[in-house]
């Protein structure tokens, strides 16, 4: 496999985690009743849209087609989250406890493909910025989850 088509694939997946967290951010922004957790669960969800079109582009850059749809695992995650926000007293809780573990989860898929040497500087440079602001978020999260 060619470096570039191996780095779609890996882009794809990366893609494929954002239509996951798009749509469970989404889901969480549904979950709660806290409007400021509304609106910061709101802002993800289009953040990470914004985030899969700069994928998506970088993707047909290397020559490559951009996958649609989300991961099974993202589906079974969202599943998961729903059962643990209706079986749990308290859903703020809930909720930010599964989106603290989901962002984790993300920066180290981007930490992941970032320790390649070979990256070209523009993938670099996107996904740099898109972890930092992940990175952001769970510091948001944190402080969030800490004030519960």
């Amino acid at each position: 496999m060619e470096y570039s088509e191996d780095l779609a694939k890996k882009l794809n997946e990366l893609l494929e985690k954002n239509y996951d967290a798009e749509k469970g951010f989404k889901f969480a922004a549904e979950k709660v009743k806290n409007p400021q957790l509304q609106s910061f669960f709101s802002e993800r969800a289009k953040e990470r849209y914004d985030f899969g079109h700069e994928l998506k582009s970088e993707i047909r850059n290397f020559g490559e087609a951009p996958e649609k749809g989300s991961s099974l695992a993202g589906d079974a995650h969202r599943t998961w989250m729903n059962l643990k926000t209706s079986l749990s007293s308290d859903k703020k809780e809930a909720v930010l406890e599964e989106a603290v573990r989901g962002e984790k989860a993300a920066i180290e898929e981007y930490n992941d493909i970032l320790k390649d040497t070979n990256l070209p500087a523009s993938t670099g440079s996107i996904l740099t910025k898109q972890r930092d602001s992940i990175t952001a978020s769970l510091n948001k999260l944190k402080s969030m989850e800490n004030k519960r």
